[in-house]
């Protein structure tokens, strides 16, 4: 029961990031609204408050009906005017930067929100405007469900201007890259706090002889509940480690984790509930994606339709301050319980991290000297601060490549001096 009450929460989690998720609720919550004014209208509350405050009651049947005619007909049109604003960001950030950033933006709340916002009132009013009925001697008309109508209106038009700051805010690529570094940093940050200097991991070294059990779905893995894993783990009183790496595809059949005991159907099937497949990748999720967008940010900014080296010395810098982060957690992400390990999992080595930056960067940069004198700067002010021994010899060798390929591109013997390469 509890792996299926966690099963719908991640459910629910990764519907969250659907850009029509909160304009859904929200729009129930207006349509709900509607039918509690109505039971209030039944009760004689517009009659109650034509008696004590007249002034909030708007009495007039053609004055009621062309307000909420006039307020539908705007909203209908404010709420397709902002849509097709998101849509243009959408395109212009997929085509300018990186397709990658686009769940980000598509799962931005505030924009949801504030189409949630209209979304609501137009059914709000719709609704109220079906009831509105003739004039008759017995009829009282819903004038207090006309005023909530003009209040919604009201918050709806501060809400398209909030809309409109917001947009301008969001597409500016500098705000993109400081969203990207903070989530990024927050997950790091976590996953470090998480971890000891003293946990000993070796004994998750050799795992060649463990049971293993296939992934059932294929897919990317977009989330594993390492914690969930470790508890079945002590209840099974075995140790677990999780093969793939998150945000690699996984094929049916393929190993999916490994214990060091043999698990009957019912605890494997409870494990593999716990296993998230997406089509698309959060960076609350994996702080490797983080890396990934960034880089791509900068070779994008280098391409000769952008050339923009300003944006790409930005992302660079990001991408030190994440490096900076990243030095400090291990090559494993494991999960304790009761001050033992019971649980790993696989993660992108530092070595592989940032090969896999740096050879994009290479690939795309290397021709530009302001670029390299970047990159360059970057791996010396990580070399200084790391004390890793492993990962001090993947910076080292990475800034040989740099300067290998750097001298092969750029001839002028000046700037090759200046970047203090051989020539």
């Amino acid at each position: 029961m509890k792996e299926k009450i966690l099963h719908f929460f991640r459910l629910v989690y990764r519907l969250k990031d659907n850009i029509a998720f909160y304009p859904s609720l929200i729009g129930l919550a207006g349509f709900t609204f509607a039918y509690i004014m109505f039971y209030l209208e039944e009760r004689g509350i517009s009659k109650y408050l034509l008696d004590v405050t007249p002034q909030l009651v708007i009495n007039n049947t053609e004055t009621a009906r062309a307000l909420l005619t006039t307020f539908i007909a705007g909203l209908i049109s404010i709420m397709v005017f902002s849509f097709t604003m998101v849509m243009s960001i959408l395109s212009q950030a997929s085509s300018n930067f990186s397709p990658r950033l686009l769940p980000g933006l598509i799962s931005n709340r505030k924009h949801q929100i504030v189409l949630g916002c209209y979304l609501a009132s137009i059914i709000y009013c719709i609704i109220i405007l079906v009831y509105i009925e003739p004039d008759g001697n017995k009829y009282q008309l819903p004038g207090f469900s006309v005023l909530f109508a003009i209040i919604a209106m009201l918050m709806c038009l501060a809400a398209f201007i909030y809309f409109i700051h917001s947009i301008s805010q969001a597409i500016q690529i500098s705000n993109i890259m400081e969203k990207i570094f903070l989530s990024s940093k927050s997950r790091l940050d976590i996953l470090i706090k998480n971890e000891d200097e003293n946990d000993d991991i070796k004994k998750f070294e050799d795992t060649k002889n463990w049971e293993r059990y296939p992934s059932n779905i294929s897919g990317y893995l977009q989330d594993v509940s390492l914690k969930n894993i470790a508890n079945i783990a002590k209840e099974t009183n075995t140790r677990i480690q999780v093969t793939p790496v998150k945000g690699t595809f996984v094929l049916t059949e393929d190993d999916l984790f490994r214990a060091d005991k043999k698990l009957d159907d019912e605890q494997v099937e409870k494990i593999l509930r716990l296993f998230v497949f997406a089509q698309s990748e959060m960076i609350e999720d994996n702080y490797a994606l983080a890396f990934k967008q960034l880089t791509e940010i900068a070779v994008k900014a280098m391409s000769p339709g952008i050339n923009d080296p300003g944006t790409a010395i930005n992302a660079i810098d990001y991408l030190t301050q994440l490096f900076a982060v990243r030095l400090r957690k291990n090559d494993v992400t494991y999960t304790k319980i009761d001050d033992e390990i019971r649980a790993t999992m696989n993660t992108l080595t530092f070595k592989e991290l940032l090969f896999q930056v740096m050879a994009a960067l290479r690939t795309y940069c290397k021709h530009d000297i302001i670029i390299v004198q970047k990159l360059l700067t970057m791996l010396y002010s990580l070399k200084s601060i790391c004390k890793n021994e492993v990962y001090s010899d993947a910076i080292e060798t990475e800034t040989e490549q740099l300067k290998r390929d750097a001298k092969e591109s750029i001839k002028n013997e000046r700037d090759l001096s200046f970047l203090r390469i051989n020539t």
